[in-house]
């Protein structure tokens, strides 16, 4: 039901619901001239999450609100927005964790918005498309060393030279860094994180030769790279898969400036 701007759950909705809530949604139409809040009344489950908030909604009482989503297991990296002003994957976040139950029985009002510093296209949805030709820019492959005869040779790895990627690897493009980034909100030139713990976790991969890091190393030290990176941190702080990439960052200057001195 449709009233005053607000939709309403039936009252059957859920019969073992627990409390009630608000959830405020900044919407964008592509036809409006400016993007609004649209406020949904729901009761929900105590193991609900953010993105099945959001899907009850779309199903059951506004078809037309619009977010990606993939896997629900924080792993596709899609479903990332802003909630209660922090950069989170929705799949992830459980309303009881961030709406506590006042009293009279009714949660806090939880607000959700599309992540912060990039275009929106709709709704929850916005261009990544900078975000992955920065990606691109990181050269996030290798070339590997060949023998003499021009061939293909093995390269060995030992577990521990591996463990040395671990981290840098778990990145799953979700985006909440550059969401967080200061310095891109301001400069959208710079590198950013995301693809500054990509190069680094190139960088540090042994089975590449030095000849071909040097290439990347001069790539991540130009004007736009990570020299404008002013160590906030909270791309880190934000990072559901902890890859640190504010230190990814400071060991590519480290890096750079070896690469400068000739060492």
């Amino acid at each position: 039901q449709f009233r005053y701007g607000v939709f309403r759950t039936s009252r059957n909705h859920h019969q073992m619901a627990t409390a009630g809530t608000e959830i405020l949604v900044k919407r964008y139409l592509p036809e409006k001239p400016e993007p609004f809040y649209q406020t949904y009344e729901l009761r929900f489950q105590e193991d609900l999450t953010v993105l099945d908030a959001l899907n009850i909604i779309k199903d059951e009482q506004d078809p037309t609100l619009t977010f990606r989503w993939s896997c629900r297991m924080g792993i596709c990296g899609s479903c990332g927005a802003m909630v209660n002003g922090k950069p989170v994957l929705m799949c992830e976040t459980y309303l009881r964790d961030i709406s506590p139950v006042s009293r009279n029985g009714v949660r806090r009002e939880i607000t959700v918005e599309p992540l912060r510093n990039f275009p929106i296209v709709k709704d929850l949805v916005v261009d990544i498309d900078d975000g992955m030709e920065k990606f691109r820019q990181a050269m996030p492959y290798m070339d590997f060393a060949k023998n003499s005869q021009n061939e293909l040779k093995e390269n060995l790895q030992t577990p521990r030279e591996r463990e040395k990627l671990s981290q840098t690897s778990q990145c799953i493009k979700c985006m909440l860094c550059y969401s967080a980034c200061p310095v891109y909100g301001l400069d959208k030139k710079f590198i950013g994180p995301a693809a500054g713990a990509l190069a680094y976790r190139y960088q540090a991969d042994t089975r590449e030769p030095k000849s071909e890091k040097k290439k990347r190393t001069d790539r991540m030290s130009n004007k736009d790279g990570v020299w404008k990176c002013s160590f906030v941190g909270e791309c880190s702080t934000v990072c559901p898969k902890k890859v640190d990439p504010a230190l990814a960052l400071q060991r590519l200057k480290v890096m750079g400036a070896m690469r400068i001195v000739g060492l």
